[in-house]
């Protein structure tokens, strides 16, 4: 019994119309059965019963129920008019009160506040008239008990109006913070698509212009210069090392478990002088120049190292020392050091953050890389790092020998494009363009926090 109930009411769930039809049948069955249909009106037993109309407005004042789950208003009104008809009758119909107090709770748990209230009140101007003509008034007792009743009919419905309002509120925002978070998780992903994509851009273009710019004068001095051919095919063996080093490390981050080994540190500032010896060896005369600055923009400390070490001057007029030179304006060998602060070269600036550090060296990487590929044969190239209160600046400029072609297909222009986004998301400042000496000249500024 219980599982045919059970199956029973999910089944009626989903047909409103004829649960509510059942309904009103087994209402006016109630209603029948609950008077006296005497065979014939002036019988013994027909003193007291109600007649055919009073019956048949009995009957269709509880079949007006079927109407609650699309109109329920118009169905509280047959009600009500049936009810106040029977009174006038001098006839009861305790089952229409019944029909609609469910009534009164329908329309306050599908309507609005408004319409809801409209309900209630009719529904208690209709009772009030109806016992009025059946003189029920003096039976202030039962009135009251009616008006209780109804006005709690009117309660529950309302309230679980509000429940589902509730629930449908949750449920929206529950929609809305998933729909948010799916939002957030493309972003992410095309974030991290996007680093990714600069990393490996960064990484593969500039050793793969170097290898091939190495490539092409091996081609040309194999005849005639074995030697140089040899050493340049050497290079090209060292950068396609260095490549798959730095494709490791790449690989080490994304992948969930790495080895030590592809856990390698990132580049950074202190990179760059192996960097520009690359880039000399490719055929990029490059000539490095690291400073430090106090508040007053005095320079306390600076060394410079021209990969060639033939000490020429660069843009600035200052020329090369002859020792390695440190990222934090401090010779890592026996590098000169030109200042007019009091510094001795001893302190050590902080280190830089990481992802300025990384960023830094992306940035001489792609402008040196395309200073290779355009400035043409015979360039040079100038690369200042300096370290102020709160600033980290970065400028590498080419002289710009004439420009070397390049095939249409090679044009992509996702070098600057990377560089811009770097520079961007650490908040700095970045202009690219040509210089007036002739060439061309990348400047970036990275604001720091560990300003002094």
């Amino acid at each position: 019994m219980r599982n045919t109930l059970g199956g029973l009411r999910p089944w009626l769930h989903d047909r409103p119309l004829l649960a509510d039809a059942v309904v009103a049948v087994l209402l006016a069955a109630a209603a029948v059965s609950s008077v006296h249909l005497p065979l014939a009106q002036d019988g013994p037993t027909g003193a007291g019963a109600p007649g055919w109309p009073a019956l048949t407005l009995l009957v269709l004042g509880c079949l007006a129920t079927v109407l609650r789950g699309s109109r329920p208003l118009p169905a509280l009104g047959l009600v009500l008019t049936a009810d106040l008809t029977l009174a006038l009758l001098g006839e009861d119909g305790p089952v229409l009160g019944f029909a609609a107090l469910w009534l009164v709770y329908t329309v306050a748990a599908r309507r609005g506040l408004a319409l809801s209230l409209g309900a209630l009140t009719a529904a208690f101007a209709g009772r009030l008239v109806a016992a009025a003509a059946r003189g029920d008034l003096a039976d202030w007792t039962s009135q009251l008990f009616e008006v209780v009743l109804t006005v709690t009919c009117w309660l529950v419905g309302r309230s679980l109006r509000l429940r589902h309002a509730y629930l449908a509120e949750l449920r929206d925002r529950a929609d809305r913070l998933e729909r948010a978070r799916e939002a957030d998780t493309r972003a992410a992903r095309a974030e991290e698509r996007s680093r990714i994509a600069r990393e490996l851009h960064d990484v593969v273009a500039h050793h793969v212009s170097v290898m091939t710019v190495q490539a092409a004068a091996a081609r040309r001095v194999l005849a005639n210069n074995p030697d140089g051919a040899r050493e340049a095919l050497s290079a090209i063996e060292h950068t396609g090392r260095a490549a798959m080093a730095e494709m490791r490390g790449i690989v080490g981050v994304l992948r969930t478990e790495s080895t030590p080994a592809e856990r390698e540190p990132r580049p950074g500032v202190r990179s760059i002088p192996a960097l520009a010896a690359q880039m000399s060896e490719a055929g990029l005369r490059t000539r490095l120049r690291f400073e430090e600055v106090d508040g007053a923009g005095r320079v306390r400390s600076c060394a410079g190292v021209d990969a060639e070490e033939d000490g020429d001057a660069g843009p600035d007029g200052v020329r090369s020392g002859d020792g390695d030179a440190g990222p934090d304006g401090v010779g890592v060998g026996s590098g000169d050091r030109h200042g007019d602060g009091d510094g001795d070269g001893e302190e050590h600036a902080p280190p830089l953050p990481p992802g300025v550090d990384l960023a830094a060296y992306r940035l001489v990487q792609e402008a040196l890389t395309n200073s290779l590929r355009h400035a043409g044969p015979g360039a040079r190239a100038w690369v200042t790092v300096r370290r102020g209160p709160g600033e980290l600046t970065v400028r590498v400029e080419d002289d710009g020998r004439g420009p070397v072609p390049v095939p249409e297909g090679e044009r992509s222009g996702h070098g600057l494009v990377g560089i811009r986004e770097r520079v961007a998301l650490y908040g700095g400042i970045l202009r690219i363009g040509p210089r007036s000496e002739g060439g061309f000249e990348v400047d970036a500024r990275f604001p720091l926090k560990d300003a002094r």
